[in-house]
């Protein structure tokens, strides 16, 4: 039998009964649910929010994109032919999913008293639309084949309201070129990202116009969007797509295309960081307060058993295996009390944000099991690492003393 461990258990199950160290014992257990139940919840905050900003803007433009290779940032790019890529040799790529055309074309929207600067973005009847179809809030997606040119766009909600259009509605759109043009489209649907920087600049519609618009023949493009099954792996798949094509064409990931919003992103890592090392540290030092205590307490037990031949680490032993259980206890409540909260949000999104500051309507959770045992393990781990240092107290303590003096 394990003796500490035996003596820990009779002391942990009396520990129950009202002692001078009870009040202090209840206040480092209850700091240890809290601290786990926020590290929980800002886990999985951190992780939703970015988790779903980030599809967000891979819904826009995909995780890939392969265009030209040039120095043209603007929305006027140069053409590239579709035969240029070999679709199926990339889609062989085991991380690529889906691979679509695309071509942008900046514009003026004009109505009979709005005007607003947008970019009409072409696509074609390979188009993803999965993305899209779950932001339509009015209307359908429009409906495209390689005969003839669609008129019907759909246009984010921002852009509606300014522009003061409904679905059906047509308007203008006039291109500044030699000579310049005009095209006149119908709204099919009106959708919402809360991505406001990408909701008040894209038009969705026929690559047919586009191509028109720039005199370019059918088989030009501004280049293909690749989407990927496993977003961890854009780097990774990146390269192996780069390694496919001919020298003239690049290819840029997501990050590399938006890299302020990720950089944005990042920086909830940092803010992530902060959070679980104070809620950590909370803990680890109400518990050292507590087992300070709890050792004051217990001082003529531990005479008594140094006197009865019972060695220093064997004392520290019982108390850290009380400690141990007076932790486990503060973990499994605040797995209770942290997963508890974040359920209750995902099912009725109780606490709700601006979506035009932070893109989303929602504080958004991602529950991971994977994060929440690190949690569990990581917090037990430093806990108990901190008290090894009041345990040493307990090597100091004369057996004469103790039984004289209590």
């Amino acid at each position: 039998m394990n003796l500490p461990y035996y003596i820990a258990l009779r002391y942990f199950k009396g520990s129950k009964k009202n002692t001078i160290s009870r009040p202090m014992v209840n206040i480092a257990v209850s700091s240890i649910v809290i601290s786990l139940s926020f590290m929980i919840i800002a886990v999985a905050v951190v992780t939703g929010f970015k988790q779903q900003i980030r599809d967000k803007v891979i819904g826009f433009s995909g995780h890939i994109q392969i265009t030209n290779f040039d120095l043209n940032t603007s929305y006027e790019t140069s053409p590239i032919s579709i035969d240029k890529v070999d679709k199926q040799t990339l889609l062989n790529i085991s991380n690529v999913k889906h691979i679509h055309v695309f071509a942008t074309k900046a514009g003026i929207a004009k109505t009979k008293d709005q005007i607003e600067g947008v970019v009409l973005k072409g696509v074609g009847k390979d188009y993803d639309w999965t993305f899209f179809k779950e932001k339509i809030q009015e209307g359908k997606i429009i409906q495209l084949n390689d005969t003839v040119k669609s008129n019907e766009v759909i246009i984010s909600r921002t852009l509606a309201s300014r522009l003061k259009l409904k679905v059906g509605d047509p308007f203008i759109m006039y291109f500044i070129q030699q000579p310049p043009r005009m095209r006149k489209f119908t709204i099919a649907g009106i959708f919402q990202t809360g991505l406001e920087e990408l909701d008040k600049t894209y038009i969705l519609g026929d690559i047919g116009h586009v191509q028109k618009l720039n005199d370019w023949e059918e088989s030009q493009i501004s280049g293909f969007e690749v989407l990927l099954y496993n977003s961890d792996k854009m780097e990774e798949t990146s390269e192996l797509i780069f390694n496919e094509l001919d020298l003239d064409l690049n290819v840029r990931t997501i990050r590399e295309l938006m890299p302020q919003i990720f950089d944005w992103l990042d920086l909830q890592d940092m803010n992530e960081i902060i959070i679980l090392v104070l809620m950590s540290l909370v803990a680890g030092i109400n518990m050292i307060t507590a087992l300070l205590i709890l050792i004051l307490e217990k001082s003529r037990m531990i005479g008594l058993l140094k006197a009865l031949g019972m060695n220093n680490s064997m004392v520290q032993q019982i108390f850290l295996n009380k400690a141990a259980f007076l932790i486990g206890k503060g973990l499994l409540w605040g797995n209770i009390l942290g997963v508890g909260l974040c359920i209750v949000q995902l099912q009725f999104g109780i606490f709700t944000l601006d979506e035009s500051s932070y893109y989303l309507k929602y504080v958004p959770i991602n529950l991971n099991f994977i994060s929440i045992l690190l949690l569990n393990i990581g917090t037990f781990a430093v806990c108990m690492l901190m008290l090894l240092i009041p345990a040493r107290i307990i090597s100091k303590i004369s057996p004469v003393k103790a039984i004289r003096f209590s």
